[in-house]
């Protein structure tokens, strides 16, 4: 309530980016060779949100904390005795150690139907022309770049595929490779039937969410300008280096 002023989040979080001055580097630089005196004199809006919300953040982590250790020593606890019951027959929860899970690209059945396991950029399209740009305060809208390249783009790029490998909260950016070792697509999210994924894996609905290769490739060909990298990406030479390179100039003295 003190930040806010009696004004909505919105409204406040667009008044303090439009007139704050962090983006300056003399007044971060100013900020932090003064100090915590130099931060409480401040004036900027984000200064005087940010002084705020720490104290409240530091007792909100503190508590969070407390329970996470708790958390974590139960975990402990219930792995060990998995463990004793089942031996190798289950495999552990993700402790951010190296894992390696499979499964196959495949759809899933939800509200009465079947989603399909691939979308495309001809889909991306779809939804944007369908809804147009000022539908749901813009969330469809696409940016002018690939507004700009519809007419070079193969529509029939897969864009999006979801498949039944199991993950959880913290493999966003996960290779996903294909039996032939080639990388195939990025994971990114998991569909909402993935949530009980932390507690249970259940094959029919729980999918994984990754970006193809494919489109990563066709959008830094056409829309991003950004070949050579398409190209290194791919194992090929993004410039031509010549056989025999020239003599270097004599020096002049």
């Amino acid at each position: 309530k003190k930040m806010l002023g009696g004004k909505s989040a919105a409204q406040v979080a667009k008044e303090a980016l439009a007139s704050t001055t962090l983006q300056q580097p003399e007044v971060r630089k100013a900020l932090l060779e003064g100090g915590l005196q130099a931060l409480q004199a401040s004036q900027d809006p984000l200064v005087k949100m940010a002084l705020i919300l720490e104290p409240m953040s530091r007792v909100i982590s503190k508590k969070a904390d407390d329970l996470r250790a708790v958390i974590n020593e139960q975990n402990t606890q219930i792995a060990k005795a998995r463990f004793a019951v089942y031996g190798k027959e289950l495999y552990p929860d993700a402790t951010f150690t190296l894992r390696l899970t499979y499964g196959i690209v495949e759809g899933y059945p939800a509200n009465g139907t079947k989603i399909q396991p691939f979308t495309t950029i001809a889909g991306l399209y779809d939804r944007a022309w369908g809804w147009g740009d000022k539908a749901e305060n813009g969330a469809w809208a696409l940016p002018p770049t690939w507004k700009d390249a519809a007419s070079k783009l193969d529509m029939t790029t897969p864009f999006n595929f979801v498949h039944s490998v199991d993950i959880i909260g913290g493999n966003s950016g996960s290779p996903v490779t294909n039996t032939k070792g080639e990388l195939v697509g990025l994971i990114f999210d998991g569909n909402i039937e993935s949530l009980p994924g932390k507690y249970v894996y259940e094959g029919t609905a729980n999918r994984a969410v990754s970006v193809d290769t494919r489109v990563i490739i066709e959008s830094l060909n056409k829309i991003y300008g950004a070949s050579n990298l398409a190209n290194e990406l791919q194992g090929k030479s993004p410039i031509e280096v010549p056989k025999t390179l020239p003599s270097p100039a004599p020096v002049k003295k």
